[in-house]
């Protein structure tokens, strides 16, 4: 796998960020991060906010969280399962899935169906408007959110950082 050019400058400007100032002798409005800029685990949850703050403001006509975005997503592309199964995939806990459908439910995005298989359990629904909504935020996200992070990356690093992600998921 190859970094291109623009990944290595990108590098190079972050490394150059976290030095001390020559001319910085008593200038505390700078707070060093030591170690921190080393870590992998910083960085990405750096870079996670950072990309969320991006994907608020592209999805603010619609009022969506990536997370609501994402249960969206898998519903639709996974008809008939359960909140378990969704909420597990996502890797969001019980307490705070409910709570989320409950307001997705609430602005009519989704329904929860009594499975007919396990009365226990219920099943997801994309309600008419809920698919509506999802349409207009999958082309908000390809056309703001992803362009922007294609923007920055440049598309063969948005490929490789996807991969490397992915990597990381599977196997840490």
């Amino acid at each position: 796998m190859t970094v291109s050019k623009t990944a290595t400058d990108a590098l190079r400007s972050s490394r150059a960020l976290r030095r001390e100032p020559a001319d910085s002798a008593g200038d505390d409005s700078m707070l060093q991060l030591g170690e921190l800029s080393g870590l992998l685990g910083y960085s990405l949850k750096r870079a996670q906010l950072k990309v969320f703050e991006n994907f608020l403001r592209c999805m603010a006509s619609l009022q969506l969280t990536p997370a609501q975005f994402s249960v969206l997503l898998l519903v639709e592309k996974n008809p008939g399962r359960n909140q378990t199964e969704i909420a597990s995939t996502l890797g969001i806990l019980r307490p705070n899935f409910v709570a989320m459908l409950d307001n997705l439910e609430s602005r009519d995005l989704c329904a929860r169906i009594r499975s007919t298989n396990d009365r226990r359990s219920h099943i997801l629904v994309l309600t008419d408007k809920g698919k509506a909504v999802l349409a207009r935020a999958k082309k908000l996200v390809a056309t703001k959110h992803e362009a922007r992070l294609n923007e920055v990356l440049g598309p063969a690093n948005h490929a490789a950082l996807l991969e490397m992600l992915a990597k990381l998921a599977q196997e840490f």
